[in-house]
C-alpha cells in the first residue's frame, strides 16, 4: 500500500476497484478499536449500486498517487450498524473533541491517518483552517493562484492521544466516548469549564463516560444552573452516585436548589448514612456555619493510643484527604478536645490521646454567620474548625475553602482548589 500518510479527505470519494473495474467509491472508514492511543483503521466502507459494503483493510491491495483504492476481492459484508462501530467521516468531522492538553473544545477538520507498525493508523486532528481548505477542494486551488498566503496557513494539528472525541447522538454508542484516561490529565476546573461550553446532551454524554468520583470533582467547580441541568440530563440513579461522591456541603448546596420532589428522589438513591447527613445538611441556611460544614472529617476517642491512632490513619488515608486535624469526642459524639498530626507525631507511642490532645480550642456554632464564621478562621490562622450544637455535640467542619466560599465571588470561588473529598465521618 504506497499510501504511507494523508488526510481522509484525500480518500473519500475516490473510486474503488477489483482487477480495475471500478465497484463503487470510499465513503468512510471503520475503527474498532477507537480507546488505543492510535487507533488502527479496520477497513473502508465502500458505497456500491448495493449499498455501503466493508472492506477488511487486509482487503486493500494498494491506494495509488491519485487516490483509487484497488481491492483484492470484492466487498460482501454490509457496513455494520453505527450503534457498533466508529465511523471516522460520520462520527468525528465536523463534530466537537476535547483538545485534553489545550484545555479546551474544538471541532475536527480533517484526520491524519499514516502507516505506522505496518498499519494504517490515526495520528492527529486537524481543527485549523488548512482541513477546511482541503474539505472544500481548495487545497491545490490555493497552492495554485495564492502560494504566499497558503504556505503561512497555521496547521492546527492535535495529536490522537490528546483528542478526546465527545458522542453528540446516541449516548449508548459503545465506540464514540471520552476517554477517562485522557480526562484524567484535566483539572477539574478545566473539565468543568469544558462542560460548561458544551450542549446539554454533550455535557450528559462526557460527564456519562466519567468516574462517578472525577464527575463530582467537576460537579463541584460548575455554576447551579448548569449543575441542576446535568442532573436531569443524567438521570437519577447516576445522579445520585455522583452527588454522593461530592463534598457534603457542596452536595448540600446542590441539593436545597432542587425541588423537593427532585430531592426526595436523590436521597432514596443513595445510602442511608450518607442521605442521613444530606437531609441534616439541607436544613442548615446556606449563609451560616451549618450551611458551609462538611460532615467529612476524623475523629477519634480518647482511650487510643498514638501508636494506634497512627495505624489507623495509614489505613484510611487512601479514602480521606483532610487529616490536618484529629477531633476527640466521646461515646456522644461529644467534643472533648483536638490535636494535630505534629502532635501526634511528636508524642510518645504510648501515649493516651486523653492526655496529648488540646482542649483549648474555638468551635462555630451551626447558626453562626458564615462571613463571620470565615472571620474566625482567618482569626486563629486555621484550615479548619469545628461545628458544635448547644450541647457540645460535634456536628461537622468548616474548612478554609469552603470560609472563603462565603466572601468570594462566585465566578472565582468555582475555581480555587478542593480540600475535602466526598467521605463519610472517618473514625481514626
Amino acid at each position: 500500500m504506497p499510501f504511507h500518510e494523508g488526510f481522509v479527505s484525500e480518500l473519500v470519494g475516490r473510486k474503488a476497484t477489483v482487477d480495475g473495474l471500478a465497484i463503487g467509491r470510499v465513503s468512510d472508514f471503520l475503527v474498532a478499536k477507537p480507546d488505543d492511543v492510535f487507533p488502527q483503521v479496520d477497513g473502508f466502507v465502500i458505497a456500491t449500486s448495493q449499498g455501503p459494503r466493508f472492506a477488511p483493510i487486509d482487503s486493500i491491495r494498494e491506494i495509488d498517487d491519485h487516490g483509487t483504492v484497488a481491492l483484492s476481492t470484492p466487498p460482501h459484508e454490509p457496513a455494520l450498524h453505527d450503534d457498533d462501530a466508529l465511523y471516522l467521516i460520520a462520527d468525528l468531522l465536523d463534530k466537537q473533541i476535547v483538545d485534553v492538553d489545550g484545555r479546551k473544545v474544538v471541532r475536527i477538520n480533517d484526520i491524519e491517518l499514516a502507516q505506522t507498525g505496518g498499519r494504517l493508523r490515526i495520528v492527529a486532528a486537524d481543527v485549523g483552517v488548512a482541513g477546511l481548505m482541503r474539505r472544500l477542494g481548495l487545497k491545490s486551488f490555493g497552492k495554485r493562484f495564492t502560494p504566499f498566503i497558503y504556505d503561512r496557513i497555521p496547521r492546527t494539528m492535535i495529536a490522537w492521544d490528546s483528542v478526546a472525541p465527545i458522542s453528540d447522538k446516541n449516548p449508548s454508542q459503545v465506540h464514540l466516548s471520552v476517554s477517562e484516561s485522557k480526562l484524567a490529565r484535566l483539572h477539574p476546573s478545566d473539565l468543568a469549564e469544558i462542560i460548561g461550553d458544551l450542549s446539554s446532551n454533550e455535557a450528559a454524554a462526557v460527564v456519562r463516560q466519567l468516574s462517578d468520583e472525577r464527575a463530582a470533582d467537576a460537579l463541584e467547580h460548575l455554576d447551579a444552573e448548569t449543575q441542576i441541568r446535568l442532573i436531569d440530563d443524567l438521570g437519577t440513579q447516576r445522579a445520585a452516585d455522583i452527588i454522593e461522591e461530592m463534598d457534603a456541603d457542596d452536595a448540600a448546596d446542590l441539593l436545597a436548589e432542587l425541588p423537593e420532589e427532585k430531592q426526595s428522589a436523590l436521597l432514596a438513591e443513595m445510602d442511608e448514612y450518607t442521605a442521613g447527613e444530606l437531609r441534616t445538611l439541607v436544613k442548615y441556611d446556606e449563609d451560616t456555619a451549618g450551611g458551609l460544614m462538611t460532615t467529612d472529617y476524623t475523629w477519634i476517642y480518647p482511650h487510643r493510643t498514638t501508636e494506634a491512632t497512627i495505624q489507623k490513619i495509614r489505613e484510611i488515608a487512601p479514602t480521606s484527604e483532610f487529616i490536618y486535624y484529629l477531633y476527640v469526642i466521646d461515646k456522644h459524639d461529644r467534643l472533648l478536645g483536638l490535636l494535630t498530626l505534629r502532635d501526634l507525631l511528636l508524642s510518645l507511642p504510648t501515649a493516651f490521646i486523653g492526655k496529648i490532645m488540646r482542649t483549648d480550642f474555638v468551635t462555630l456554632h451551626p447558626d453562626t454567620d458564615a462571613k463571620d464564621a470565615a472571620a474566625m478562621i482567618a482569626r486563629y490562622d486555621l484550615l479548619a474548625l469545628p461545628v458544635v450544637d448547644d450541647d457540645g455535640k460535634m456536628l461537622g467542619i468548616v474548612t478554609v475553602d469552603d470560609a472563603i466560599d462565603a466572601i468570594m465571588p462566585d465566578d472565582l470561588r468555582r475555581n480555587l482548589p478542593r480540600i475535602t473529598a466526598r467521605r463519610h465521618k472517618t473514625p481514626a
